[in-house]
């Protein structure tokens, strides 16, 4: 791991990979699969950060946590091996990179609007309703947003995925 953003990149998937199967899948995965102390993580954390779309869990929310479950999960070994060992030697990372930074990003500005946005006054489970709370809320997203920005800009422009070598 030569550069800086390699380290990042590799953090971000290896605590990614717990995060995701016993936190994140919950919403998508039956409930009974999962021991009663994850389940009551999962409702300290919603109550703690008033995550709404943790606890009950919009159709549209789903939709992107299943698209995790099934697209992006199986990416995040693989990429925090090539992360691990450099993309300098792992220049084959550079084309999944940039379509996993940018789909994220994507999925995630619609949960930045709802965030920001919606009257969680009249839902199941109550959100925030501060602008306090909402941006204590987004400080939990931002991370997955401004990391694989980070990681699209990289695969797009950096220099490592560059090869020295010439063509004939």
């Amino acid at each position: 791991m030569a550069r800086i953003l390699d380290l990042v990149f590799f953090i971000y998937f290896a605590t990614h990979i717990p995060i995701s199967i016993l936190v994140d899948f919950q919403s998508v995965l039956p409930l009974h699969i999962y021991p009663q102390t994850l389940i009551d993580v999962r409702h300290w954390y919603c109550r703690t950060f008033k995550d709404p779309m943790m606890m009950s869990s919009p159709a549209w929310y789903n939709s992107f946590v299943f698209c995790e479950f099934l697209v992006q999960f199986p990416f995040f070994p693989i990429a925090a091996y090539g992360f691990f060992k450099g993309a300098k030697k792992c220049q084959w990372l550079r084309i999944p990179s940039l379509i996993y930074g940018i789909h994220v990003a994507t999925t995630l500005i619609p949960i930045f609007a709802h965030i920001l946005f919606h009257d969680f006054s009249h839902g199941s489970f109550g959100g925030p309703t501060t602008v306090e709370e909402r941006l204590f809320l987004m400080s939990v997203y931002i991370p997955y947003f401004i990391i694989p920005v980070l990681m699209a800009l990289d695969a797009l422009f950096s220099s490592v995925y560059i090869s020295n070598e010439k063509i004939d």
